[in-house]
């Protein structure tokens, strides 16, 4: 039998909860601030320090992101506990910073047709874009987190060679992310092209400097997800109830539920420092908020018990 310590797997993992902006933002229903308020409040009790709070971009074309100043007003803080916000403009930025977010992040692509359909521009033109965001970062001190998606494929695209990957990876890495989180938007990797594309990434940025974002489309996130584990990778994002859905899969799953990332973590021993029963209970309240059972198989198995 194959010994897994021989993968030598992490003793600890930071989890980053991207529920409450990158899950809610796909969600249709509209959730109020205060529910917003009370899902991250009950996720930092949890045991969560990373949480993704809100995002400031035009509520025409993201409705559900409107109240996020209201959001960032309204949380009580907790010690130790990151809220962070997402801001691809400097309007963005400029409102996260009136609200006290700790930290931004901005987002480039992979995938050239992905860049051009969503914003309107080349991967070149979109990075450019932030560099006066980066400037205004650093003068106020602020960390800024880097999101590359379509890592392994693209729903225009099809497959994304690694190598470009790695060049989108390294170019925000350069620019002065302290993290780059290499995001599987359709959820279409396997453990082998996932770890093909982790190869060539960390050849230009350091292992340490790198966070995996998986969705679960195909049913392969937590696969994907130890091989990425199995490859040094230290920072997991996920979210509360598996919110969000996939936006270009009709019907499918997409971000990796939290509860079952925790799951698999505590069943390997790897310390995270959450509470698996408060996480449990944060993404029941956000799912009855939602009128739907979680999309969590771990949440609905523990409750059927």
């Amino acid at each position: 039998m194959t010994d897994i310590a021989q993968f030598s797997l992490p003793n600890s993992v930071k989890i980053v909860e991207v529920g409450p902006r990158d899950g809610l933002q796909n969600e249709k229903l509209q959730i109020s601030a205060e529910d917003k308020i009370a899902l991250i409040e009950r996720l930092a009790d949890a045991g969560v320090s990373y949480i993704e709070s809100g995002s400031f971009v035009s509520p025409k074309w993201v409705p559900q992101m409107a109240t996020s100043s209201d959001v960032f007003k309204g949380i009580k803080r907790k010690s130790g506990v990151t809220y962070a916000a997402l801001t691809p403009n400097m309007k963005g930025f400029e409102a996260a910073m009136a609200v006290n977010a700790n930290e931004i992040a901005i987002f480039g692509a992979a995938s050239e047709a992905f860049s051009q359909k969503n914003i309107n521009c080349s991967i070149d033109e979109s990075l450019q874009r932030f560099e006066s965001i980066m400037q205004a970062a650093k003068a106020a001190n602020i960390r800024v987190r880097g999101y590359v998606s379509c890592v392994v494929g693209c729903p225009y695209d099809g497959d994304i060679a690694a190598e470009q990957v790695a060049e989108v990876a390294e170019k925000l890495y350069k620019m002065g992310c302290y993290e780059i989180s290499l995001g599987d938007t359709i959820g279409v990797g396997t453990p082998a092209s996932v770890q093909k594309m982790l190869q060539a990434v960390s050849a230009k940025v350091p292992v340490d400097k790198l966070a995996v974002h998986f969705h679960d489309t195909y049913g392969q996130a937590l696969t994907n997800i130890y091989a990425a584990l199995a490859m040094g990778v230290k920072v997991v994002d996920s979210a509360i109830a598996g919110l969000g859905g996939c936006p270009y899969a009709k019907g499918a799953s997409g971000n990796v539920a939290t509860e079952d990332v925790l799951y698999m973590l505590n069943g390997l021993g790897i310390k995270t420092n959450i509470d698996f029963e408060k996480l449990l209970a944060a993404g029941w309240f956000i799912s009855d908020k939602l009128g739907k059972a979680p999309l969590s198989k771990v949440s609905i198995a523990c409750r059927a018990k």
